[in-house]
């Protein structure tokens, strides 16, 4: 087991997934449960996570996803959606706007880094057609699709990807 440093710099997006390789349900369960974990606005956990492994509905989110193959690949897709009536119903505008995209957008990141925890790879895509992927899993109302993060063995071990230095992106005062 890595310590998180060694989880953080394990973590790459895979595009290429092991099509025999089914994720486990204990690991899967332990994504989720990781995800749930997150911290979020007034502890509300304004989002929703759609567990999608039906073939032909990851073929439909890959068309949803501007026709990005390897969402299709991927055994499992998680769809993180905001809930912003349950965060607006706390903190007004403010929670709708932000607070519930915020809470979706944080457990997604928790769930990339259990993935890699748990030995699994993922990918995290965020271009795709809202309303196609809303429509395609039945999301109820008032649920916006943000991230769909897809989990899987990696069939692929990619290059890390360069990064910008930390004094381009970080100011100290």
């Amino acid at each position: 087991m890595w310590d998180f440093f060694e989880t953080v710099r394990h973590r790459h997006s895979v595009r290429h997934y092991h099509p025999d390789l089914e994720v486990e349900e204990a690991k899967l369960h332990a994504v989720l449960e990781t995800a749930c974990a997150a911290p979020s606005a007034g502890d509300l956990q304004s989002y929703h996570i759609v567990v999608v492994r039906d073939p032909a509905l990851r073929q439909g989110l890959a068309a949803a996803a501007e026709g990005q193959g390897f969402v299709a690949e991927a055994p499992v897709s998680l769809i993180f959606c905001a809930d912003p009536d349950r965060s607006g119903s706390a903190f007004g505008e403010r929670g709708r706007s932000l607070y519930a995209l915020q809470d979706a957008t944080i457990a997604a990141a928790y769930a990339q880094l259990a993935a890699v925890a748990a030995g699994l790879a993922s990918t995290w895509v965020g271009y795709f057609d809202e309303q196609a992927v809303a429509e395609l899993v039945g999301l109820g109302p008032g649920l916006r699709p943000v991230a769909i993060i897809l989990l899987g063995y990696a069939a692929e071990l990619p290059e890390p990807s360069p990064r910008r230095r930390m004094d381009e992106v970080v100011t100290r005062r």
